[in-house]
């Protein structure tokens, strides 16, 4: 195929406005396919997944309104893919590409990406893609999740770049392969036709609108949208006073070692480019904490575009201005074949270091730390005949304060847009109870305006035995508050037994449960803004009549 236009037509503003919303609805149409036809809660209901249209050569034009963390790597992925693995002259109509390789262009092993290129006349004019989060990838633990392992081969199947679908043929035995190694072969196989649909549905509507518009219109469109989104961002990015920004945070450890984790960024501006320095990261860990930079780099762009003081188009022109510093074999540039099942961890964390730096070069445009971690518990069931269940919750917490509001309860943020799972979704399906989900008492961080609750959410074991993992953060390092506001609380987890709590630690592989057992999850809290001493006599008597804070602390009272 060849993607090379035909002589430049001229687009007047009008034109290329429609077209950015035409891609826009392309990607969001995408998005409603996956949600409607997809198998598992955990796409179906959670929404971990995301589509998004690219321009011929691969890089990202128009996103859905899904997950930061997919969206922002996506075209990082396809760009490794087509570098590294198949390049694009392999690509033939009605082809299907995936991977799930974290180093191959994916993002973890639970997460298949999926890509298929637009032909026009014999000219690929896009390539359409999906992400989706998959109940299960095998590997040592339930959800391939493992707590506790230390190279990427325990963490379960991986595919290499290769064509599922070739010139509209699908590859049985890979799919014959991929279901042979997962725990819920229906869900996979369910979720996977959701992808392509999506697909099929994306093709589509490009094709038409080539139709209407003509394929070297198309061509030309992308370029001047990422062109446009690149002008965009360093007139943005101009704005911000020249200088450097540091800040850092840490993991609470890598659920191998007990030793916390160093997250560091320095932000250089200058004119209107942008330079992140993470030389300053910890080394890569044995456990599954790591994150490819793929991953990094997505929380990265995240950030910068969470405090821009203007519309920026969201796509791969946004990231041109900005430039990443990250020594390989460092905990957000990690080297085969760490391990990297909960790189997300990084990807949060990296996003409130990055929001605490640009808090001193654009102060007021910041909130306080969020709860900043994917809160990823999975339940394996056992029935008494050895029948297998499979659950993947993914919880959140409380948002921080801004400068002139209060945070948010339990609230996706950050690196998160997911919902939460409904009960009786859960409970029809698998046989666990939900015995107790809200908000969780003073858990805001104390301020000027206080942070956002978090939430405790409760499962008990209804079947014979059960098999718990937990990858989970925020247990030792809370999140910030800004301007003498205080930290939100601290994760806990709990394995409630004979009516005895027993803590458990932040991370937990293939802890066996048995009937009448229960899991109690609590999450952290956003951090306060602003010095306790300063919120409202009213806003104190509604904090205290809905225990939304703690007390403040006496230091905090003193000043």
């Amino acid at each position: 195929m060849n993607a090379t236009p035909p002589p430049t037509p001229t687009l007047g503003p009008v034109t290329l406005e429609v077209l950015r919303n035409a891609f826009t609805a392309v990607a969001a149409e995408m998005d409603v396919t996956v949600w409607r036809t997809s198998r598992s809660t955990i796409v179906r209901e959670m929404l971990d997944y995301s589509t998004a249209v690219f321009d011929a050569e691969g890089y990202n034009v128009a996103q859905s309104a899904r997950i930061p963390g997919h969206l922002n790597s996506m075209s990082a992925g396809l760009l490794t893919i087509i570098r590294d693995f198949l390049p694009l002259e392999a690509w033939d109509e009605g082809d299907v590409v995936i991977t799930n390789d974290p180093y191959c262009g994916g993002q973890h092993i639970p997460d298949i990406l999926a890509f298929r290129p637009v032909v026009v006349g014999g000219r690929r004019i896009a390539i359409v893609g999906t992400l989706c989060h998959h109940l299960d990838m095998g590997g040592m633990a339930a959800g391939s999740y493992a707590a506790t392992a230390t190279e990427i081969f325990q963490e379960g199947l991986r595919i290499p770049p290769l064509k599922l679908v070739r010139a509209g043929v699908m590859n049985e035995d890979v799919l014959a392969m991929m279901r042979q190694n997962v725990r819920r072969p229906d869900m996979l196989w369910g979720d996977l036709q959701a992808q392509l649909a999506s697909l099929a549905v994306g093709e589509g509507t490009m094709q038409r609108l080539a139709a209407r518009f003509g394929a070297a219109t198309i061509l030309e469109a992308c370029r001047q949208l990422l062109d446009g989104s690149e002008r965009a961002m360093r007139a943005m990015i101009g704005r911000i006073p020249d200088g450097r920004y540091s800040f850092e945070d840490f993991l609470d450890d890598d659920g191998i070692l007990p030793d916390p984790i160093r997250i560091h960024a320095a932000i250089e501006v200058r004119g209107e480019e942008m330079v992140v320095d993470l030389s300053g990261c910890g080394r890569q860990a044995a456990g599954p904490v790591n994150a490819t930079l793929a991953s990094s780099g997505s929380a990265v762009a995240y950030a910068v575009l969470a405090v821009a003081d203007s519309d920026i188009p969201a796509n791969a022109g946004c990231y041109r201005p900005v430039r990443i510093i990250a020594p390989e074999g460092s905990i957000v540039h990690a080297s085969h074949p760490a391990p990297v099942a909960n790189r997300v961890a990084v990807a949060h964390r990296l996003a409130t270091t990055m929001f605490g730096a640009l808090h001193q070069a654009v102060p007021g445009r910041v909130p306080a730390a969020y709860y900043g971690v994917s809160y990823v518990c999975s339940f394996q069931t056992i029935g008494e005949d050895g029948a297998r269940g499979v659950l993947v919750e993914i919880e959140i917490g409380g948002t921080g304060a801004y400068h002139d509001q209060d945070g948010l309860n339990a609230w996706a943020y950050g690196m998160h847009n997911n919902a939460s799972i409904p009960v009786e979704m859960i409970e029809a399906e698998v046989p666990l109870t939900l015995t107790g989900y809200g908000l969780l008492d003073g858990s805001g961080g104390a301020g000027r305006h206080r942070g956002g609750l978090g939430l405790f959410r409760e499962w008990r074991v209804d079947s014979a035995a059960a098999v718990f993992t937990a990858n989970l953060e925020r247990f030792k390092f809370r999140p910030y508050g800004l301007e003498g506001g205080e930290p939100g609380s601290a994760g806990a987890l709990y394995l409630i037994r004979d009516g005895e709590w027993r803590p458990l630690p932040s991370k937990v592989n293939n802890l066996p449960l048995r009937r009448g057992d229960t899991i109690r999850l609590e999450t952290s809290g956003g951090g306060g803004y602003g010095p306790p001493g300063e919120r409202g006599a009213a806003e104190r008597a509604n904090d205290a009549a809905c225990r939304y804070v703690r007390p403040p602390s006496a230091a905090a009272a003193a000043g």
